[in-house]
């Protein structure tokens, strides 16, 4: 039986039913010729979500992603150096003693995984590094995304990787040259990393790895070129936070800060969120309470699955891609 049939078989009521709307609103998002940005929040790429999203790329499914600085970076350290990765299925119930020993280590926890920072971080560090000096050196400046599309398109480190190439979403997205805004990316450990150098005196000037503002601005020429009444952009939001708040508002800085009249609001929303609806949080916060703020319509498809996004999210590509 396929996925989807086991799906639409068994998936008939709440969270589950919600799991089912959404993927095939995306489906007749797409076929009536919309494009998609895909919002990722948390720790999706540790939890290796590029095993369905690659091939989401590859078909076309996704035309603009969104990310934090950790997914950015995180794909490409599992790519890597995945056979030093650690799980530690009973995380919960490690002592304070036992989180030291890890440190010690140099093994980073993200809940039950744990990330080598000798054979991960500080071996994309050094080749990262060659191209923000390059840059640097001759007066350039490029997007966080860039610079990790220039290492994986330069082949220096195909030797290292550790799964199947096909499986890292990000080498799939340079090799399509994929738009992908990364707001906030200086919270993020190679974020931390060009702050350390250009403090050293490595990297001379800061902007040679441009800025949130600059994806803004460029965010908004991409919008305006790709959304159009006939095809509108949809958003299907992983998780919450910046990855997702700072690309919706894209369309109300269009409509109320230029004063533009002719930008269409966001035609598909979806957020896959286990964040319990409270007073103040984004992530909390239910679809219907965007339209106060400009960014979708009251008629836009909108849904909401409350679950596990890493239970939650492949499944939902599994029937857009009809497996």
């Amino acid at each position: 039986m396929k996925i989807t049939e086991f799906l639409k078989h068994n998936y008939r009521h709440f969270n589950a039913a919600a799991l089912i709307d959404a993927a095939e609103g995306y489906k007749t998002h797409l076929d009536q010729g919309g494009k998609m940005m895909v919002t990722l929040a948390g720790a999706m790429s540790t939890a290796e979500l590029g095993i369905s999203l690659a091939e989401m790329i590859r078909q076309d499914k996704v035309q603009i992603i969104s990310c934090t600085g950790a997914n950015l970076e995180e794909d490409v350290f599992n790519l890597v150096a995945h056979d030093y990765y650690e799980r530690v299925p009973n995380y919960r119930e490690l002592t304070p003693a036992q989180e030291q020993e890890l440190l010690e280590r140099h093994m980073n926890r993200v809940t039950d995984t744990c990330i080598p920072e000798m054979e991960a971080m500080r071996r994309i560090e050094n080749v990262i590094l060659e191209e923000w000096m390059k840059a640097d050196k001759a007066n350039e400046a490029y997007f966080p995304h860039e610079f990790f599309y220039k290492i994986l398109l330069s082949g220096k480190l195909e030797e290292s990787y550790q799964i199947d190439p096909k499986n890292s979403w990000l080498l799939e997205a340079a090799k399509k040259n994929l738009p992908i805004i990364v707001p906030g990316w200086e919270d993020s450990t190679l974020g931390n990393m060009f702050a350390g150098h250009v403090i050293s005196g490595d990297v001379k000037k800061v902007h040679t790895v441009r800025t949130g503002i600059e994806y803004m601005m460029f965010l908004a020429e991409w919008y305006t070129a790709n959304a159009s009444e006939e095809s509108t952009v949809g958003f299907f939001q992983i998780g919450g936070g910046i990855a997702g708040d700072f690309p919706i508002c894209v369309v109300p800085m269009l409509h109320q800060d230029l004063q533009r009249t002719n930008v269409p609001l966001w035609g598909y929303f979806c957020q896959i969120s286990d964040s319990t609806t409270s007073y103040g949080s984004y992530s909390g916060a239910v679809p219907n309470e965007k339209i106060t703020w400009g960014k979708l319509g009251q008629d836009t498809p909108k849904y909401i699955v409350e679950s596990d996004a890493t239970i939650v999210a492949p499944l939902i590509f599994a029937i857009v891609l009809d497996q």
